[in-house]
């Protein structure tokens, strides 16, 4: 008996141990899964962002553009306060809203000697720099260009205030001609309601640009003289081109000598010749200057205001196009009152009693056509046929 109660019990503690032992069993098949589904977030890729990378980098890419902007002779200099600098400013303008910075992505280049040949070598420099857009301001650019443009027709060339010379433009140009008469008309209008009676035009050389800046001036202070209701000679204009774009002992004297003389107010479209004249206007009271091409009132207070071309405008607008891959190549644009592409800085001008209003109100009547300044490119004022009734115009040959 006690032999099967002790085989009895050692089969009691044989299945109490099978027990024991599969009971665990379950637990590897739970951590089977675990297992398995840890794997899970790694296999998900998560820097799905990659493909965003490119869209980052295809901005600096579509503007990876080299600009140069070119001086026409070794007295055109980057910052002169006139023609070069706003066509800079316009550059920078452009860089800026694009995110590029002027130290990699523009240059100024000079021709060091005043002639076509020069100037296309000066081009050649800029294109090998890495140019693929260059900015010709003024007219001397008018045959150069269109050399250069053969030369180097997969570069672009844009070309201020003039068109080219010989022949159509070709297709990598875009020239830009300014209504120079219209900006001159503003100026003579705005100082003769303001109240001067005594004013001077100094322009530089007679070509075209200078012309239509000069003979716009003096219309537009005949138009003043008629709206105010004044005598015949109660407006008299001294008229001279000095023959020069730069500074210089000269023009200072001639200045100083029509102050002197009465000339209360020089409308200067000379360049840098301006500085000579401004000299002369800070040796008395009451002298004035005119500033042209952009707005000079940063350069001194005499400055009274400026008959400007939208020279940034053009510039920023054109290469604007440039990047896009809109250039309008061979096309002659011009820019004058209907489009803003030319004007007085208002804002920034010393007059007392000509109005915003009333300068709003010519402006409106260029713009519309209702006035129409002359375009007659002449030697003389007098041979240009100008209506000039009212004004005494004395000019010097």
């Amino acid at each position: 008996m006690k032999k099967l109660l002790a085989i009895a019990l050692a089969l009691v503690l044989l299945f109490a141990i099978a027990a024991c032992t599969a009971e665990p069993e379950p637990a590897p098949a739970e951590e089977t899964p675990a297992q398995e589904a840890t794997p899970e977030p790694e296999a998900t890729p998560e820097p799905e962002e990659t493909p965003e990378e490119p869209d980052a980098e295809e901005p600096t890419e579509a503007m990876d553009i080299r600009v140069a902007l070119v001086a026409h002779g070794p007295e055109s200099i980057q910052f002169d306060g006139s023609f070069n600098e706003g066509s800079w400013n316009g550059i920078l303008t452009f860089l800026d809203a694009n995110g590029l910075s002027a130290s990699e992505h523009a240059r100024f280049f000079q021709s060091h000697e005043a002639n076509d040949d020069a100037r296309v070598d000066v081009m050649n420099d800029a294109i090998e720099w890495g140019a693929d857009i260059l900015i010709l301001p003024g007219f001397h650019f008018s045959t150069s260009v269109f050399m250069a443009a053969n030369l180097f027709p997969d570069t672009m060339f844009v070309v201020l205030d003039t068109l080219t010379d010989p022949g159509p433009t070709p297709a990598n140009v875009v020239t830009i001609a300014y209504a120079e008469e219209q900006s001159g008309f503003l100026a003579g209008y705005g100082v003769v309601m303001e109240g001067f009676r005594d004013i001077g035009f100094m322009g530089g050389v007679a070509v075209p640009p200078v012309v239509r800046f000069g003979h716009g001036f003096v219309e537009g202070a005949e138009f003043a003289a008629q709206e105010l209701g004044l005598e015949s000679g109660d407006v008299t204009i001294i008229y001279h081109y000095i023959g020069a774009f730069a500074p210089s002992p000269e023009v200072q004297t001639m200045a100083n000598s029509w102050y002197a003389g009465g000339t209360e107010i020089i409308f200067v479209a000379a360049g840098r010749a301006w500085d000579s004249v401004l000299t002369a206007a800070d040796a008395g009271e009451g002298r004035w200057l005119v500033g042209v091409d952009v707005d000079q009132s940063g350069d001194s207070p005499l400055f009274m205001t400026s008959a400007m071309k939208a020279l940034g405008v053009s510039v920023n607008d054109m290469l604007t196009d440039f990047a896009s891959g809109s250039f309008r190549g061979g096309q002659d644009l011009h820019f004058d009152a209907s489009i803003n592409g030319i004007g007085l800085p208002m804002a920034n001008s010393h007059f007392q009693n000509f109005t915003q209003a009333q300068y709003d109100a010519i402006f409106a009547q260029l713009a519309n056509g209702s006035v129409v300044v002359s375009t007659t490119v002449a030697p003389t004022v007098a041979e240009a046929g100008l209506n000039i009734e009212l004004i005494t115009v004395n000019e010097i040959s």
